[in-house]
């Protein structure tokens, strides 16, 4: 039996034209390392969320060795650049994970951001095509993500991929009996709804010390924290472009709000079409998609003109998620 899917009509009626102060505290988050070209994603998925007229920022969580020109450009896209400090797993564990994986374990400081009692989680190199701000209202106390897939090459070092099950399509492959226990649900770990909390912080900062070496570094680790109260939620929110070629049968691809352009080759932004799967048409598309967006004069950030005035008057110290207002926010180091 396939896994019970949690869906969520997307809310059509959510518009830009919302007054921010009448808003839950409630933002989109994403994490920036390096001076690389990941910034160019993180521009891109501004602009995008711009576009589908969503009603929430676009928090950076962004390391100390994000430069400043970087920073720059996200708050003039209207980014709230918070930076923070690297988390890193006990050192004899880094041996272990796929080695650009490894600073990704830094993504645990968004659960120190609880100035906002929600938020949903977006890597650099995903998109946003249709509002997706009705995630939000979903019930509190859960872990909410899109299941991934165990067919890719990547996974040849599991039972799963060696016995071609997938929990995409579970009826195709049994899991044997001999291997025990199926498998828990395993999600993608690139886009989530989450409930910051330092309890919480905290609890992942101890269970990392203790918790053994994996290939996937923060997204087995996620997955093992939060295994017990995880929910998946339909494909749509987090289309990892593999399952086009993997699993076609589950992908309605005029259906997809979020694209997750994670697949070797896929970058839009270093996109050649050389790579393996990526001269499909479908992909192409995608690509084209994406660079519309980002090539959209219209869609770069414009400073409201009624509160640049109200800012430059005297008055108390602004909330650290007014957009416009404080744009660089430190995070203390707690690892």
């Amino acid at each position: 039996m396939a896994p019970e899917m949690l869906n969520t009509p997307l809310n059509k009626a959510a518009s830009g034209s919302v007054k921010a102060g009448s808003l839950p505290s409630r933002a989109y988050a994403t994490f920036l390392a390096g001076n690389g070209d990941y910034v160019k994603g993180v521009v891109g998925l501004a602009k995008g969320l711009r576009k589908v007229n969503s009603v929430y920022p676009l928090v950076v969580a962004a390391l100390p060795d994000v430069p400043a020109e970087h920073r720059r450009m996200l708050v003039d896209q209207g980014c709230i650049v918070r930076e923070i400090e690297p988390v890193y797993p006990p050192e004899n564990q880094t041996q272990f994970a796929m080695a650009y994986y490894v600073i990704n374990y830094s993504k645990l400081r968004i659960w120190e951001f609880v100035e906002y009692s929600k938020m949903i989680y977006l890597d650099g190199d995903i998109q946003v095509y249709d509002n997706i701000d009705n995630l939000f209202d979903l019930p509190n106390g859960y872990f909410y993500a899109v299941m991934d897939c165990f067919c890719e090459k990547t996974w040849s070092h599991t039972p799963q991929y060696k016995i071609g099950y997938c929990q995409q399509c579970p009826n195709r492959v049994q899991w044997p009996e001999e291997l025990g226990r199926k498998p828990p649900l395993y999600f993608n770990a690139g886009m989530f709804v989450f409930e910051p909390s330092l309890p919480t912080y905290h609890d992942l900062l101890q269970t990392l010390k203790i918790t053994p070496p994996t290939s996937f570094a923060e997204q087995d680790f996620l997955n093992m924290f939060f295994k017990d109260i995880y929910k998946p939620i339909p494909n749509v929110y987090n289309l990892v472009l593999a399952m086009l070629w993997r699993h076609p049968e589950n992908v309605k691809l005029e259906e997809v709000n979020v694209v997750h352009y994670c697949a070797a080759g896929s970058k839009p932004w270093r996109y050649t079409g050389k790579e393996e799967n990526m001269d499909r048409e479908d992909i192409k598309m995608l690509v084209k998609k994406w660079w519309d967006i980002y090539n959209d004069a219209t869609l770069d950030y414009k400073v409201n003109i009624a509160a640049t005035t109200a800012a430059s008057e005297p008055k108390s110290t602004p909330s650290p998620t007014e957009a416009g207002v404080v744009h660089f926010i430190a995070s203390p180091s707690a690892a």
